[in-house]
């Protein structure tokens, strides 16, 4: 807004547009790359030759939404609903969306008070099927709660399901997150969310392409996709089954240079099948936060090495396995026997076998050398000999 005078232009211009041109219609942002806003706007006001493009009947389309265009009665219902509109010319505006080329969007209605450009640097997207099963919701709503404590913003769609589950467990841990709605940011949709996206709201960021009173649509909500994927670093996939919605923000965000990460789930249920094709593909298989840290971090923030349990036996010399490999599990050998078994001269194995009796691996019997019993128990149950 300007001091005296009322709406910056381009910004009327572009909240006008928002309600003309649909979300992600490339034709429309190349209009407003070549021609600015001011001559779209004028174009469509006027109803006069089309703009290149389209054809006779959508442009007659466009005009008729034209005429009923009112953007400074959307600016106000969005003031009195709490929101903004953050166009690109805006400080606020988050650049990585200029990724997106001519499907970038006109501008974004944001709710909330925080700084949508600060936040969506260190932002990740945690996306995944609506009719999910519990194992899903606690992935996700764990994955979100995770990041959230390292100080990663967690982005997703307001849905039911994965969405929904990552968006509480960030809210949980007392962290951040943004709902990216394929709807009028005053409508929160689907219902059964109004209290969650209004807590969003007062918590973090709620944010939308379509003006206030905007309805979803099919369409919309893929069109949607691509910001929630072209604002992060990276896209984790929880579930999906094979034509979920929420692969569309995966290929987006591939199609972006974004990192793109799935979950693994069961291989017999179907709401993972589109996860397990992702990762035969170019996503990267993730278990917890710190493998996505490690991915869409910055350098040097890598996730710990994992490693099974390290074994009694483990801790012994090289030369002192090798012969305590050498003993039979069932009897005795003697010293000559096991020297063979371990490759090693006859003097070094007794004198392995001496330090592994100190320890209770072995013991004398005759001439011969045998597993303890406590020995065989502890190569069954990881455990040191007594």
């Amino acid at each position: 807004m300007t001091a005296a005078d009322g709406p910056d232009p381009d910004l009327l211009g572009r909240v006008f547009l928002t309600r003309v041109i649909e979300p992600g219609d490339e034709v429309g942002g190349r209009w407003v790359r070549e021609f600015g806003v001011g001559e779209v706007v004028r174009r469509l006001r006027n109803g006069g030759e089309a703009l290149p493009g389209v054809s006779e009947v959508r442009w007659a389309g466009l005009v008729a939404r034209a005429r009923r265009a009112e953007p400074e009665r959307d600016l106000d219902v969005a003031r009195r609903a709490g929101a903004r509109f953050v166009g690109p010319q805006d400080v606020e505006w988050p650049r990585q969306l200029d990724d997106l080329g001519d499907a970038r969007p006109l501008g974004l209605w944001v709710r909330g008070r925080a700084g949508l450009r600060m936040w969506a640097l260190r932002s990740v997207a945690v996306v995944g099927a609506r009719a999910c099963t519990e194992y899903g919701t606690h992935v996700a709503a764990t994955l979100a709660g995770g990041l959230a404590e390292r100080g990663w913003v967690v982005v997703s769609g307001g849905a039911y399901g994965i969405d929904g589950a990552a968006h509480r467990g960030a809210l949980a841990a007392r962290g951040a997150t943004v709902a990216v709605l394929a709807c009028g940011v005053d409508r929160p949709y689907p219902r059964g969310h109004a209290a969650l996206i209004d807590r969003i709201a007062d918590q973090g960021l709620v944010v939308g392409e379509l003006p206030p009173g905007d309805h979803p649509t099919p369409s919309r909500f893929i069109l949607r996709n691509r910001v929630i994927a072209a604002l992060t670093r990276g896209t984790v996939v929880v579930e999906a089954a094979h034509r979920s919605g929420s692969l569309s923000t995966a290929r987006a965000a591939q199609r972006l240079g974004r990192f793109t990460m799935g979950v693994p789930g069961p291989v017999t249920s179907a709401l993972s099948a589109g996860v397990h094709e992702l990762l035969r593909g170019e996503a990267t298989l993730v278990t917890d936060t710190a493998e996505i840290i490690e991915l869409v971090g910055d350098m040097g923030e890598l996730a710990p090495v994992r490693r099974g349990p390290v074994l009694p036996r483990d801790l012994l010399e090289p030369a002192a396995r090798a012969v305590l490999a050498a003993l039979p599990g069932d009897r005795a050998a003697t010293a000559a026997d096991i020297a063979l078994g371990a490759r090693t001269t006859r003097d070094e194995a007794i004198a392995r076998l001496y330090e592994l009796r100190a320890l209770g691996y072995v013991e004398r019997h005759g001439d011969g050398w045998k597993l303890t019993r406590q020995a065989v128990m502890s190569v069954r149950t990881g455990r040191a000999p007594c």
